[in-house]
């Protein structure tokens, strides 16, 4: 992406900032692209890779903390789910991009945190059930393995 389509990708936005467990990821903080939507309220758009708990689209609740947009709480869900897969050490771009194919058609998205750590977002009008099964594919045949970060989805047992 050059700069030109990231500024116009990200007009308007806004970063949010969410504070992690260090002991779960290492890391003390994630920060996601927003969109204000009303007062302390912003729309995610980004899928959450490190945080548990959110899926892109979400509205979350967000204040100025030392000068920060801190995210404080959820306002309401979008229907959303989200995965992480961790690619395996011999896994190339090439190679990830014949497996995605399967997840494309089903409409998830990602995006790439590392080489090896992808975020999937899987929207509301997706089969989560077909998804899931991708997803396990991936992981019996030592592909990746994955995780699941939040699901949005109605399950059938619910």
């Amino acid at each position: 992406m050059n700069e030109e389509s990231l500024d116009k990708s990200t007009e308007g936005l806004v970063k949010v900032l969410f504070e992690l467990p260090e002991d779960e990821t290492h890391r003390s903080a994630e920060t996601l692209w927003a969109e204000p939507v009303g007062s302390e309220l912003y729309r995610l758009r980004n899928i959450p890779i490190y945080v548990y708990g959110f899926s892109s689209v979400d509205i979350v609740t967000a204040v100025s903390i030392d000068d920060r947009l801190t995210v404080t709480g959820i306002a309401s869900r979008s229907g959303h789910s989200t995965y992480r897969v961790f690619l395996s050490e011999d896994s190339s771009s090439e190679s990830f991009e014949n497996d995605w194919a399967s997840l494309a058609e089903l409409g998830c998205s990602y995006e790439r945190a590392t080489r090896r750590c992808v975020g999937i977002d899987v929207p509301p009008a997706a089969d989560v059930y077909a998804v899931y099964q991708s997803l396990e594919k991936g992981e019996r045949s030592h592909r990746w393995t994955f995780e699941e970060g939040h699901c949005g989805h109605p399950l059938r047992h619910q």
